[in-house]
Protein backbone atom coordinates (compact mmCIF):
# COMPACT_ATOMS: atom_id res chain seq x y z
CA UNK A 1 0.00 0.00 0.00
CA UNK A 2 1.25 3.81 -1.03
CA UNK A 3 1.05 6.54 1.92
CA UNK A 4 2.84 9.70 1.51
CA UNK A 5 4.62 11.57 4.30
CA UNK A 6 6.00 15.40 4.10
CA UNK A 7 9.39 16.86 5.18
CA UNK A 8 11.94 19.45 4.51
CA UNK A 9 15.21 19.83 2.49
CA UNK A 10 16.92 22.71 3.11
CA UNK A 11 18.65 24.81 0.34
CA UNK A 12 20.54 28.13 1.25
CA UNK A 13 18.37 29.47 4.20
CA UNK A 14 14.79 28.59 1.97
CA UNK A 15 13.51 25.26 2.46
CA UNK A 16 11.61 23.42 -0.13
CA UNK A 17 9.05 20.65 1.13
CA UNK A 18 9.97 16.83 0.13
CA UNK A 19 6.91 14.91 0.05
CA UNK A 20 8.10 11.08 0.73
CA UNK A 21 6.22 8.04 -0.82
CA UNK A 22 6.46 4.73 0.03
CA UNK A 23 5.10 1.65 -0.94
CA UNK A 24 5.53 -1.83 0.92
CA UNK A 25 5.23 -5.02 -1.54
CA UNK A 26 6.09 -8.38 -2.28
CA UNK A 27 9.59 -9.14 -2.42
CA UNK A 28 13.03 -8.73 -0.42
CA UNK A 29 14.77 -5.80 -1.15
CA UNK A 30 15.18 -1.77 -0.05
CA UNK A 31 15.19 0.73 -2.39
CA UNK A 32 15.36 4.32 -1.76
CA UNK A 33 15.25 6.49 -4.61
CA UNK A 34 15.32 10.74 -5.94
CA UNK A 35 18.79 11.70 -5.56
CA UNK A 36 19.68 10.72 -2.00
CA UNK A 37 23.37 11.05 -0.89
CA UNK A 38 25.14 8.47 1.42
CA UNK A 39 24.02 9.73 4.30
CA UNK A 40 19.63 9.52 3.16
CA UNK A 41 20.98 5.93 1.66
CA UNK A 42 22.13 4.96 4.99
CA UNK A 43 18.75 6.16 6.52
CA UNK A 44 16.65 2.48 6.25
CA UNK A 45 19.53 0.79 8.34
CA UNK A 46 18.66 3.36 10.98
CA UNK A 47 14.92 2.95 10.51
CA UNK A 48 15.00 -0.73 10.64
CA UNK A 49 17.04 -0.62 14.36
CA UNK A 50 14.82 2.57 15.45
CA UNK A 51 11.64 -0.01 14.24
CA UNK A 52 12.43 -2.88 16.21
CA UNK A 53 13.82 -0.78 19.09
CA UNK A 54 10.54 0.16 19.37
CA UNK A 55 9.01 -3.07 19.60
CA UNK A 56 7.04 -2.40 16.31
CA UNK A 57 7.88 -4.54 13.01
CA UNK A 58 9.86 -3.65 10.56
CA UNK A 59 8.41 -5.74 7.26
CA UNK A 60 10.53 -8.14 5.69
CA UNK A 61 8.89 -7.44 2.25
CA UNK A 62 10.16 -5.08 -1.13
CA UNK A 63 9.94 -1.73 0.53
CA UNK A 64 10.18 1.26 -2.14
CA UNK A 65 10.88 4.83 -1.08
CA UNK A 66 10.81 7.99 -2.90
CA UNK A 67 11.66 10.97 -2.08
CA UNK A 68 10.01 13.74 -4.59
CA UNK A 69 11.09 16.18 -7.00
CA UNK A 70 13.27 13.67 -7.82
CA UNK A 71 15.23 16.04 -9.71
CA UNK A 72 16.46 17.97 -5.93
CA UNK A 73 19.18 16.47 -4.16
CA UNK A 74 18.83 14.94 -0.81
CA UNK A 75 21.08 15.47 1.78
CA UNK A 76 21.37 14.53 5.46
CA UNK A 77 19.73 12.41 7.92
CA UNK A 78 16.33 14.14 8.67
CA UNK A 79 14.39 12.07 6.50
CA UNK A 80 15.03 9.60 9.02
CA UNK A 81 11.59 10.06 10.99
CA UNK A 82 9.28 10.74 8.44
CA UNK A 83 10.48 7.27 6.16
CA UNK A 84 10.00 5.45 9.21
CA UNK A 85 6.32 7.17 9.55
CA UNK A 86 5.86 6.05 5.89
CA UNK A 87 6.90 2.66 6.41
CA UNK A 88 4.81 2.19 9.72
CA UNK A 89 2.10 3.73 7.84
CA UNK A 90 2.50 1.06 4.35
CA UNK A 91 2.59 -1.83 6.31
CA UNK A 92 -0.79 -1.75 8.15
CA UNK A 93 0.75 -0.56 11.48
CA UNK A 94 -0.92 2.82 12.34
CA UNK A 95 -3.19 5.02 10.90
CA UNK A 96 -2.53 7.67 8.16
CA UNK A 97 -5.41 10.10 8.89
CA UNK A 98 -2.57 13.06 9.94
CA UNK A 99 -0.11 12.23 7.39
CA UNK A 100 -1.10 15.04 5.10
CA UNK A 101 -1.14 17.18 8.12
CA UNK A 102 2.00 17.84 9.19
CA UNK A 103 5.81 17.66 8.16
CA UNK A 104 7.89 14.80 10.19
CA UNK A 105 11.46 15.62 10.61
CA UNK A 106 14.39 14.24 12.82
CA UNK A 107 16.95 11.82 12.61
CA UNK A 108 16.77 8.27 14.07
CA UNK A 109 18.94 6.93 16.76
CA UNK A 110 19.29 3.07 16.74
CA UNK A 111 17.32 2.78 20.04
CA UNK A 112 14.00 4.92 18.26
CA UNK A 113 15.37 8.26 20.06
CA UNK A 114 15.21 11.20 17.98
CA UNK A 115 18.06 13.18 17.11
CA UNK A 116 18.24 17.44 16.23
CA UNK A 117 18.40 18.71 12.87
CA UNK A 118 19.39 21.72 11.30
CA UNK A 119 17.31 24.34 9.46
CA UNK A 120 14.20 24.29 11.92
CA UNK A 121 13.26 28.01 11.26
CA UNK A 122 12.98 28.47 7.47
CA UNK A 123 11.61 24.67 7.28
CA UNK A 124 8.64 26.24 9.80
CA UNK A 125 7.81 29.49 7.72
CA UNK A 126 7.63 27.09 4.61
CA UNK A 127 5.55 24.97 6.52
CA UNK A 128 3.22 28.30 7.45
CA UNK A 129 3.39 29.12 3.97
CA UNK A 130 2.03 26.20 2.50
CA UNK A 131 -0.45 25.66 4.82
CA UNK A 132 0.70 22.57 7.21
CA UNK A 133 -1.38 22.05 10.37
CA UNK A 134 2.27 21.87 11.87
CA UNK A 135 5.23 19.93 12.52
CA UNK A 136 6.40 16.93 14.50
CA UNK A 137 10.08 17.58 14.67
CA UNK A 138 12.58 16.17 17.85
CA UNK A 139 12.15 18.03 21.00
CA UNK A 140 15.43 19.94 21.14
CA UNK A 141 14.41 21.59 17.96
CA UNK A 142 10.42 22.81 19.40
CA UNK A 143 11.42 26.29 20.76
CA UNK A 144 12.94 27.22 17.61
CA UNK A 145 10.70 26.02 15.29
CA UNK A 146 7.90 27.49 17.99
CA UNK A 147 8.91 30.78 17.64
CA UNK A 148 6.85 31.01 14.15
CA UNK A 149 3.21 31.68 14.64
CA UNK A 150 0.25 29.68 12.98
CA UNK A 151 1.52 25.83 13.16
CA UNK A 152 1.25 23.40 16.24
CA UNK A 153 5.00 22.19 16.76
CA UNK A 154 4.78 18.71 18.46
CA UNK A 155 8.13 18.30 19.99
CA UNK A 156 9.11 14.54 20.63
CA UNK A 157 11.31 12.46 22.05
CA UNK A 158 11.44 8.76 20.43
CA UNK A 159 9.49 7.03 17.94
CA UNK A 160 6.92 5.23 19.80
CA UNK A 161 6.00 9.10 20.90
CA UNK A 162 5.45 10.05 17.66
CA UNK A 163 3.55 6.40 16.09
CA UNK A 164 0.75 6.97 19.75
CA UNK A 165 0.28 10.29 18.23
CA UNK A 166 -0.68 10.03 14.91
CA UNK A 167 -3.01 7.02 16.05
CA UNK A 168 -4.52 8.79 18.54
CA UNK A 169 -3.33 7.27 21.45
CA UNK A 170 -1.72 10.20 23.42
CA UNK A 171 -2.36 13.67 22.92
CA UNK A 172 0.82 16.25 22.77
CA UNK A 173 0.36 19.96 23.68
CA UNK A 174 1.91 21.89 20.88
CA UNK A 175 5.43 24.12 22.30
CA UNK A 176 4.74 28.00 22.72
CA UNK A 177 6.94 30.38 23.07
CA UNK A 178 5.88 34.13 24.59
CA UNK A 179 8.15 35.50 21.64
CA UNK A 180 7.83 39.32 23.27
CA UNK A 181 8.50 37.83 26.55
CA UNK A 182 11.32 36.13 25.65
CA UNK A 183 12.78 39.22 23.51
CA UNK A 184 12.75 41.42 26.69
CA UNK A 185 14.38 39.08 29.16
CA UNK A 186 17.21 38.35 26.80
CA UNK A 187 18.02 41.65 25.52
CA UNK A 188 21.59 41.85 25.56
CA UNK A 189 23.84 41.35 28.59
CA UNK A 190 27.25 41.82 27.20
CA UNK A 191 30.29 40.51 29.33
CA UNK A 192 32.70 44.07 28.45
CA UNK A 193 31.60 47.22 28.75
CA UNK A 194 32.98 50.47 27.09
CA UNK A 195 33.81 52.07 30.62
CA UNK A 196 36.36 49.09 30.46
CA UNK A 197 38.82 51.30 28.25
CA UNK A 198 40.52 54.06 29.66
CA UNK A 199 41.32 57.11 27.46
CA UNK A 200 41.29 56.67 23.88
CA UNK A 201 38.39 59.12 23.26
CA UNK A 202 39.35 60.12 19.67
CA UNK A 203 38.71 56.35 18.86
CA UNK A 204 35.83 55.37 20.96
CA UNK A 205 34.63 58.86 18.76
CA UNK A 206 35.40 56.65 15.79
CA UNK A 207 33.92 53.43 16.84
CA UNK A 208 30.44 56.03 17.89
CA UNK A 209 30.22 57.02 14.45
CA UNK A 210 30.73 53.78 13.01
CA UNK A 211 27.81 52.02 15.00
CA UNK A 212 25.70 55.02 14.38
CA UNK A 213 26.07 54.87 10.38
CA UNK A 214 26.82 51.40 9.94
CA UNK A 215 30.56 52.27 8.80
CA UNK A 216 33.21 49.82 8.37
CA UNK A 217 36.54 50.39 10.47
CA UNK A 218 40.02 49.61 10.46
CA UNK A 219 42.13 50.06 13.24
CA UNK A 220 46.22 50.42 12.83
CA UNK A 221 48.65 51.17 15.85
CA UNK A 222 51.03 49.16 18.00
CA UNK A 223 51.15 45.73 19.74
CA UNK A 224 49.31 46.68 23.42
CA UNK A 225 47.23 49.95 22.05
CA UNK A 226 44.09 48.30 22.59
CA UNK A 227 42.68 47.76 19.32
CA UNK A 228 41.48 44.14 20.00
CA UNK A 229 39.70 45.69 23.10
CA UNK A 230 37.61 48.31 21.49
CA UNK A 231 37.15 46.13 18.38
CA UNK A 232 35.32 43.64 21.44
CA UNK A 233 33.10 46.05 22.40
CA UNK A 234 31.75 47.70 19.45
CA UNK A 235 28.22 45.19 19.90
CA UNK A 236 28.03 46.83 22.96
CA UNK A 237 27.05 49.89 21.26
CA UNK A 238 25.32 49.11 18.13
CA UNK A 239 21.63 49.08 18.23
CA UNK A 240 19.58 45.75 19.45
CA UNK A 241 18.56 43.54 16.88
CA UNK A 242 14.58 44.39 15.67
CA UNK A 243 12.45 40.69 15.01
CA UNK A 244 12.66 40.87 11.17
CA UNK A 245 17.00 41.19 11.76
CA UNK A 246 17.05 38.56 14.74
CA UNK A 247 14.58 36.27 12.41
CA UNK A 248 16.80 37.19 9.40
CA UNK A 249 19.93 36.14 11.49
CA UNK A 250 18.80 33.10 13.61
CA UNK A 251 17.40 31.54 9.95
CA UNK A 252 21.20 31.71 9.00
CA UNK A 253 22.74 30.02 12.34
CA UNK A 254 19.83 27.32 12.04
CA UNK A 255 20.78 26.47 8.77
CA UNK A 256 24.73 26.22 9.80
CA UNK A 257 23.93 24.29 12.90
CA UNK A 258 25.36 26.95 14.95
CA UNK A 259 22.50 27.51 17.05
CA UNK A 260 22.68 26.65 20.82
CA UNK A 261 20.58 23.96 21.38
CA UNK A 262 18.66 26.01 24.15
CA UNK A 263 18.77 29.23 22.10
CA UNK A 264 15.59 29.79 19.67
CA UNK A 265 16.06 33.23 18.72
CA UNK A 266 18.75 35.74 18.66
CA UNK A 267 18.65 38.72 20.62
CA UNK A 268 21.82 40.16 20.45
CA UNK A 269 24.14 41.10 17.16
CA UNK A 270 26.21 38.23 15.95
CA UNK A 271 29.90 39.43 16.33
CA UNK A 272 32.38 36.38 14.18
CA UNK A 273 35.90 36.76 14.58
CA UNK A 274 37.65 33.78 12.48
CA UNK A 275 41.50 33.46 12.65
CA UNK A 276 43.54 34.49 10.00
CA UNK A 277 44.06 30.73 8.65
CA UNK A 278 40.52 30.81 7.55
CA UNK A 279 39.93 29.36 4.27
CA UNK A 280 38.12 31.37 1.05
CA UNK A 281 35.49 28.74 1.44
CA UNK A 282 34.78 28.84 5.12
CA UNK A 283 34.92 32.93 4.42
CA UNK A 284 32.08 33.46 1.90
CA UNK A 285 30.24 30.13 2.43
CA UNK A 286 30.38 27.01 0.14
CA UNK A 287 30.99 23.03 -0.31
CA UNK A 288 29.29 20.61 -1.98
CA UNK A 289 26.38 21.18 0.46
CA UNK A 290 26.46 24.69 0.56
CA UNK A 291 26.65 26.12 3.78
CA UNK A 292 27.25 30.17 5.44
CA UNK A 293 30.43 30.88 5.28
CA UNK A 294 31.89 33.74 8.34
CA UNK A 295 30.60 36.95 6.43
CA UNK A 296 26.50 35.40 6.20
CA UNK A 297 27.34 34.32 9.87
CA UNK A 298 28.00 38.08 10.65
CA UNK A 299 24.61 39.37 9.08
CA UNK A 300 23.34 42.66 10.96
CA UNK A 301 26.50 42.00 13.31
CA UNK A 302 29.92 42.69 13.21
CA UNK A 303 33.20 40.42 11.68
CA UNK A 304 36.47 41.64 13.18
CA UNK A 305 39.25 40.63 11.40
CA UNK A 306 42.40 40.91 13.74
CA UNK A 307 45.93 40.92 11.97
CA UNK A 308 44.32 41.54 8.86
CA UNK A 309 47.55 41.56 6.99
CA UNK A 310 48.32 37.75 8.06
CA UNK A 311 44.94 36.87 6.42
CA UNK A 312 45.36 34.72 2.66
CA UNK A 313 45.04 37.48 0.39
CA UNK A 314 42.61 35.51 -1.91
CA UNK A 315 40.62 35.30 1.27
CA UNK A 316 40.53 39.24 1.64
CA UNK A 317 39.47 39.73 -2.01
CA UNK A 318 36.71 37.37 -1.89
CA UNK A 319 34.75 39.69 0.89
CA UNK A 320 35.18 42.94 -2.15
CA UNK A 321 31.85 42.22 -3.85
CA UNK A 322 30.12 41.09 -0.56
CA UNK A 323 30.54 44.08 1.12
CA UNK A 324 29.18 46.51 -1.88
CA UNK A 325 26.08 44.04 -2.44
CA UNK A 326 25.69 42.60 1.15
CA UNK A 327 24.79 39.40 -0.10
CA UNK A 328 27.24 36.27 -1.78
CA UNK A 329 25.54 33.77 -4.25
CA UNK A 330 27.20 30.52 -4.37
CA UNK A 331 26.52 28.68 -7.40
CA UNK A 332 27.37 24.41 -7.90
CA UNK A 333 26.83 22.68 -10.92
CA UNK A 334 22.99 21.83 -9.90
CA UNK A 335 22.15 24.46 -7.49
CA UNK A 336 22.84 28.29 -6.69
CA UNK A 337 22.07 29.91 -3.47
CA UNK A 338 22.27 33.66 -1.89
CA UNK A 339 23.05 34.43 1.71
CA UNK A 340 22.58 37.90 2.69
CA UNK A 341 25.88 39.27 4.58
CA UNK A 342 24.81 42.57 5.34
CA UNK A 343 27.70 43.08 8.08
CA UNK A 344 29.92 46.03 9.78
CA UNK A 345 33.53 44.42 8.84
CA UNK A 346 36.39 45.79 11.63
CA UNK A 347 40.11 45.15 10.97
CA UNK A 348 42.69 45.85 13.23
CA UNK A 349 46.62 45.59 11.91
CA UNK A 350 50.07 46.39 13.13
CA UNK A 351 51.61 48.96 11.18
CA UNK A 352 54.01 47.03 10.26
CA UNK A 353 55.63 43.28 10.85
CA UNK A 354 57.71 45.02 14.12
CA UNK A 355 54.45 46.74 15.13
CA UNK A 356 56.50 49.96 15.88
CA UNK A 357 56.32 52.24 12.39
CA UNK A 358 55.21 55.77 13.49
CA UNK A 359 55.33 54.92 17.18
CA UNK A 360 55.60 58.22 19.70
CA UNK A 361 58.56 56.46 21.69
CA UNK A 362 60.17 52.97 20.13
CA UNK A 363 61.64 52.87 17.16
CA UNK A 364 60.91 50.64 13.81
CA UNK A 365 63.32 48.19 13.23
CA UNK A 366 61.55 47.27 9.68
CA UNK A 367 63.23 49.09 6.69
CA UNK A 368 61.11 51.10 4.27
CA UNK A 369 60.43 48.49 1.83
CA UNK A 370 59.44 46.09 4.62
CA UNK A 371 56.99 48.65 5.53
CA UNK A 372 55.93 49.03 2.30
CA UNK A 373 55.33 45.10 1.24
CA UNK A 374 53.60 44.54 5.23
CA UNK A 375 51.11 47.18 4.38
CA UNK A 376 50.58 46.54 0.55
CA UNK A 377 49.45 42.92 1.68
CA UNK A 378 46.01 44.84 1.75
CA UNK A 379 44.84 46.19 -1.36
CA UNK A 380 43.71 49.05 -2.27
CA UNK A 381 39.96 48.29 -3.73
CA UNK A 382 39.42 46.23 -0.11
CA UNK A 383 40.88 49.76 1.35
CA UNK A 384 38.37 51.76 -0.12
CA UNK A 385 35.63 49.96 0.73
CA UNK A 386 36.26 50.31 4.69
CA UNK A 387 35.25 54.09 5.33
CA UNK A 388 36.96 55.14 8.43
CA UNK A 389 40.94 54.18 8.95
CA UNK A 390 41.85 54.68 12.38
CA UNK A 391 45.14 55.65 13.67
CA UNK A 392 45.20 54.05 17.56
CA UNK A 393 47.93 55.54 19.36
CA UNK A 394 49.31 53.92 23.00
CA UNK A 395 47.42 54.70 26.19
CA UNK A 396 49.36 56.75 28.79
CA UNK A 397 49.90 55.60 31.94
CA UNK A 398 48.06 58.84 33.39
CA UNK A 399 45.06 57.84 31.58
CA UNK A 400 45.50 54.24 32.43
CA UNK A 401 45.63 54.70 35.94
CA UNK A 402 43.06 57.01 36.16
CA UNK A 403 40.13 56.73 39.53
CA UNK A 404 37.46 58.41 36.65
CA UNK A 405 35.25 56.21 35.45
CA UNK A 406 34.50 56.10 31.56
CA UNK A 407 31.42 56.57 29.54
CA UNK A 408 29.85 53.16 29.65
CA UNK A 409 28.01 51.67 26.55
CA UNK A 410 24.27 51.87 27.57
CA UNK A 411 24.81 55.92 27.25
CA UNK A 412 26.87 55.48 23.93
CA UNK A 413 24.18 53.24 22.54
CA UNK A 414 21.53 55.48 23.60
CA UNK A 415 22.88 57.98 20.93
CA UNK A 416 23.51 55.99 18.36
CA UNK A 417 20.26 54.57 18.16
CA UNK A 418 18.80 57.91 18.21
CA UNK A 419 21.06 58.82 15.27
CA UNK A 420 20.10 55.42 13.94
CA UNK A 421 16.04 56.94 13.94
CA UNK A 422 16.92 59.87 12.12
CA UNK A 423 18.03 57.63 9.27
CA UNK A 424 15.64 55.19 9.58
CA UNK A 425 12.96 58.46 9.19
CA UNK A 426 15.17 59.27 6.47
CA UNK A 427 15.23 55.86 4.55
CA UNK A 428 11.33 55.21 4.98
CA UNK A 429 10.77 54.94 1.20
CA UNK A 430 13.90 52.68 0.49
CA UNK A 431 13.28 49.17 1.76
CA UNK A 432 16.47 48.00 1.56
CA UNK A 433 18.56 50.95 3.01
CA UNK A 434 18.96 51.01 6.74
CA UNK A 435 21.59 53.32 7.30
CA UNK A 436 24.10 55.76 5.79
CA UNK A 437 26.59 52.72 4.72
CA UNK A 438 23.91 51.55 3.10
CA UNK A 439 22.96 54.53 0.67
CA UNK A 440 23.86 53.49 -2.93
CA UNK A 441 26.03 56.11 -5.10
CA UNK A 442 23.04 57.63 -6.50
CA UNK A 443 21.30 58.16 -3.30
CA UNK A 444 24.43 59.75 -1.49
CA UNK A 445 24.71 62.23 -4.33
CA UNK A 446 20.90 62.68 -3.74
CA UNK A 447 21.00 63.12 0.40
CA UNK A 448 24.69 64.19 0.90
CA UNK A 449 24.61 67.77 -0.41
CA UNK A 450 27.43 69.95 0.09
CA UNK A 451 27.72 74.12 -0.05
CA UNK A 452 30.59 75.48 -2.50
CA UNK A 453 33.04 75.78 0.86
CA UNK A 454 32.73 72.24 1.47
CA UNK A 455 33.06 71.21 -2.39
CA UNK A 456 36.57 72.80 -2.54
CA UNK A 457 37.64 70.96 0.32
CA UNK A 458 36.83 68.06 -0.88
CA UNK A 459 38.81 69.10 -3.81
CA UNK A 460 41.63 69.57 -1.55
CA UNK A 461 41.39 66.44 -0.13
CA UNK A 462 40.81 63.83 -2.95
CA UNK A 463 44.01 65.64 -5.15
CA UNK A 464 46.37 65.76 -1.69
CA UNK A 465 45.49 62.15 -0.70
CA UNK A 466 44.88 60.40 -4.64
CA UNK A 467 41.31 59.13 -3.07
CA UNK A 468 39.64 57.02 -5.39
CA UNK A 469 35.15 57.90 -6.48
CA UNK A 470 34.70 55.05 -3.95
CA UNK A 471 36.70 56.85 -1.28
CA UNK A 472 34.79 59.95 -2.01
CA UNK A 473 31.34 58.35 -1.84
CA UNK A 474 32.18 57.10 1.35
CA UNK A 475 33.51 60.29 3.09
CA UNK A 476 30.17 61.35 1.92
CA UNK A 477 28.31 59.20 3.56
CA UNK A 478 30.59 59.49 6.69
CA UNK A 479 30.14 63.28 6.71
CA UNK A 480 26.17 62.56 6.88
CA UNK A 481 26.18 59.95 9.95
CA UNK A 482 28.78 62.64 11.58
CA UNK A 483 25.87 65.51 11.19
CA UNK A 484 22.86 63.28 11.97
CA UNK A 485 24.74 62.85 14.90
CA UNK A 486 24.38 66.70 15.93
CA UNK A 487 21.18 66.63 14.58
CA UNK A 488 22.18 68.78 11.35
CA UNK A 489 20.23 68.94 8.15
CA UNK A 490 22.78 70.25 6.28
CA UNK A 491 26.65 68.34 5.98
CA UNK A 492 28.77 71.37 7.25
CA UNK A 493 32.37 72.16 6.16
CA UNK A 494 33.34 70.47 10.08
CA UNK A 495 31.65 67.63 9.12
CA UNK A 496 33.62 67.03 6.05
CA UNK A 497 36.98 67.99 7.54
CA UNK A 498 36.05 65.21 10.25
CA UNK A 499 35.39 62.72 7.92
CA UNK A 500 38.50 63.12 6.00
CA UNK A 501 40.78 62.88 9.09
CA UNK A 502 39.44 59.47 9.02
CA UNK A 503 40.92 58.41 5.83
CA UNK A 504 44.67 57.97 7.95
CA UNK A 505 45.76 54.71 5.27
CA UNK A 506 45.32 57.27 1.99
CA UNK A 507 48.00 59.18 3.56
CA UNK A 508 51.56 59.47 2.55
CA UNK A 509 52.53 58.75 6.85
CA UNK A 510 51.51 55.24 5.94
CA UNK A 511 53.77 54.64 2.70
CA UNK A 512 50.89 56.61 0.68
CA UNK A 513 47.85 55.17 -1.37
CA UNK A 514 47.87 51.13 -1.22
Amino acid sequence: MLNKTYCSAVYGINACTITVEVIVSTGLHYYIVGLPDNAVKESLRRVESAITSCQLHMPRQKIVVNLAPADLRKEGSSYDLSIAIGILASSGQMTNELLADYLILGELSLDGSIKPIRGILPITLQALKEGFKGLILPQENAKEAAIVRGVDVIGVENLSQVVDFLNHRIKIEPTKVDIQNFFHTNTANYDVDFSDVQGQENIKRALEIAAAGGHNLILIGPPGSGKTMLAKRLPTILPPLNMTESLESTKIHSVSGNLKTKESLLTTRPFRSPHHTISDVAMVGGGSNPLPGEISLAHHGVLFLDELPEFKRSVLEVMRQPLESRQITISRAKLTVDYPASFMLVAAMNPCPCGYFNHPEKECICGSNTVQRYLSKISGPLLDRIDLHIEVTPVLFDQLSTTRKAEDSRTVRNRVIQTREIQKERFDSFPNVHCNAQMSTQLTREICQVDEAGRKLLKTAIERLSLSARAYDRILKVARTIADMERSKMIENHHLAEAIQYRNLDRETWGGKF
